[in-house]
């Protein structure tokens, strides 16, 4: 597999496999390379935790794709706490409030057997079909089997060291200011902040294993394990001594409950998150992993845990650059039970997973970007397949060559893409008006090119099936096309001479301008024939307005609304027929 982009200086991806591949050969050479991930399936796995996933995806497909042997690890942290009970869950499910994630009941209906996996399960589907391949961990698993038991016995011993580390960072956080740290900062710079792009920063701010858990503080003296009750199942538990010979372990707990366990053969607890971070990074050998910008203020568990990681476990921090926030453009009817927030799966109903894909990979891991579920989505879809023809064509700019690349094949083979990618907002139109009514919706397609024409809706897919759903889940009710039964008799009663002639010139052409060139041709150039101009005449502003007027005129009498889909999209939707009877032929 070749190399996708020879430049470094244009081409973040290419520039990190450089330093990942050089710091993996200083630190363990001859071994697989580790890039990581992490995500907490609390709720929803927003398109913002994507981000987590999808920048070191695409640093070890490039260093796959060198010939390296390379393993992208997503820790699955379904062994934090439930934190809060979400919008649209019944509140009884508040009594499950500091239990493991894999210990809560799964929402009502959900076929999976807890809350963890009800939330993996979608993400789990959607980076299969945006090509991402990963090696899983559950730390519910890793913990509760054992897997951590003489790094947990090792961070008891070095609780002193590790108090002193963190003590250097606690007045620092608290100097920071208030939850979130630097995201929060960031955030306010900003400005104010629309209601997606706000509920998407809530959500961002949680982060894999939870900024907000305490560092292991108690009264008794400094812990940095914490045990989840043997009785009711909660970490709401105090450590209230410790014997490093034995090992024996003992807590108190908010529901009444005291005991003392042996840490040596106890599985039922964690280290606290800015202890049981590092830890992971030296037992797993990871190279390469980001974080957002809540992770990365000071006194945060990345910060704290480059500290940590070299003087107590003997290993290094990874190369770990800060990813921006991942804003949302439009979300009409997300579910309140969806915390507001669209997830990779909602994103891959409407659009294709390589465009999916691009977003992520042409922005360097700084840069912010939004994600489009309202019409801009079809300016995206545009500059998608125009770069697609600069590409195809050898024109298009190194590092815009490499985003493409990256998007559309990993190093395992080409993804799935559509065989005749129509235009979307094209496709949009038309679904729009057919209603996903297949004969309908194949007449007009085969139309739109009569001297090539689309033969089965399988050439569209899935491109066509995304902007079907795209019209029916963000497209509002009062948004959507509806052709016109019968004519308007009032409006063409009313219209002027020059008006009925544009409509004469209109009827007169259809049946020889019937594609979608023709048809383009034709309503911009009937208000051109109508000012004495010829078919090429470049437009002035004069000739500008009466296109406007006319193509009103004609949105009026079709659909009842002074704008719509393209004209020769939707004159072709209508038919000849229709059309001729609604402009009063």
């Amino acid at each position: 597999m070749p190399i996708v982009a020879q430049s470094t200086e244009t081409d973040w991806v290419s520039r990190f496999a450089d330093e990942v591949i050089a710091e993996a050969e200083r630190r363990a050479p001859g071994k697989p390379i580790v890039c990581a991930s992490g995500l907490s399936p609390s709720g929803p796995i927003h398109l913002g935790n994507l981000r987590e996933v999808m920048t070191p995806h695409l640093v070890a497909d490039e260093i796959r794709r060198r010939g390296h042997a390379c393993v992208h690890i997503l820790s699955w942290d379904d062994y934090d706490r439930f934190r809060k009970v979400p919008a649209g869950i019944d509140p009884s499910w508040s009594e499950h409030i500091g239990k493991p994630l894999t210990s809560v009941p799964a929402p009502p209906g959900s076929e999976h057997p807890n809350w963890a996996e009800h939330f993996k399960a979608p993400m789990v589907a959607a980076l299969a079909e945006l090509g991402v391949e990963f090696h899983g961990i559950s730390q519910t698993e890793q913990y509760t089997s054992g897997v951590y038991r003489e790094q947990i016995l090792f961070a008891m011993r070095e609780r002193r060291r590790i108090d002193a580390v963190l003590d250097r960072y606690r007045t620092k956080e608290k100097a920071a200011g208030a939850p979130g740290g630097a995201g929060g900062k960031q955030q306010q710079k900003k400005g104010k902040v629309d209601e997606a792009d706000a509920a998407a920063a809530e959500a961002a701010a949680e982060g894999s294993g939870a900024a907000s858990e305490d560092d292991g503080s108690a009264a008794a003296g400094y812990f940095p394990y914490k045990p989840y009750c043997s009785v009711c199942e909660r970490d709401l538990t105090t450590v209230t001594a410790y014997d490093d010979e034995t090992t024996e372990l003992s807590y108190t707990c908010a529901c009444g409950h005291a005991e003392t366990v042996r840490l040596s053969e106890h599985d039922r607890g964690k280290l606290v998150w800015k202890v049981d971070w590092p830890m992971r990074w030296a037992y797993e050998g990871v190279i390469f992993e980001p974080s957002g910008v809540d992770h990365q203020s000071p006194g945060s568990s990345f910060v704290v845990g480059g500290q940590l990681v070299k003087e107590i476990f003997g290993g290094e921090q990874p190369i770990g650059p800060m990813y921006a926030f991942v804003g949302i453009s439009g979300m009409a009817k997300m579910s309140s039970s969806k915390g507001g927030v669209p997830t990779a799966a909602d994103a891959l109903e409407i659009m294709e997973a390589p465009l999916l894909r691009w977003l992520y990979a042409r922005r360097r891991p700084n840069q912010s970007f939004k994600v489009a579920f309202d019409q801009e989505i079809q300016r995206t879809y545009d500059e998608w397949d125009a770069l697609e023809r600069k590409v195809a064509e050898g024109g298009a700019q190194p590092a815009d060559v490499a985003a493409y690349r990256r998007a559309t094949r990993t190093a395992s083979g080409e993804l799935p893409r559509t065989a005749r990618p129509l235009p979307y907002r094209t496709l949009a139109s038309v679904v729009d008006i057919t209603t996903g009514h297949d004969e309908q919706t194949l007449r007009i397609l085969r139309d739109l090119d009569p001297s090539d024409p689309i033969t089965a809706l399988d050439e569209t897919r899935p491109r066509l099936d995304k902007a079907e759903r795209w019209i029916a889940t963000q497209v509002p009710a009062e948004s959507r096309t509806r052709v016109r039964e019968e004519p308007d008799t009032e409006l063409l009663a009313s219209l002027g001479d020059q008006e009925r002639e544009s409509l004469r010139l209109l009827l007169e052409g259809l049946d020889e301008r019937w594609s979608l060139d023709g048809l383009t041709s034709l309503v911009y150039g009937v208000p051109k024939v109508l000012a004495g101009l010829g078919p090429d005449a470049k437009p002035t502003p004069e000739l500008k307005v009466a296109q406007r007027a006319f193509f009103a005129l004609l949105y009026r009498l079709l659909v009842s609304r002074e704008t719509g889909p393209r004209l020769p999209t939707l004159l072709l939707a209508v038919g000849a027929d229709r059309t001729r009877k609604l402009l009063g032929s």
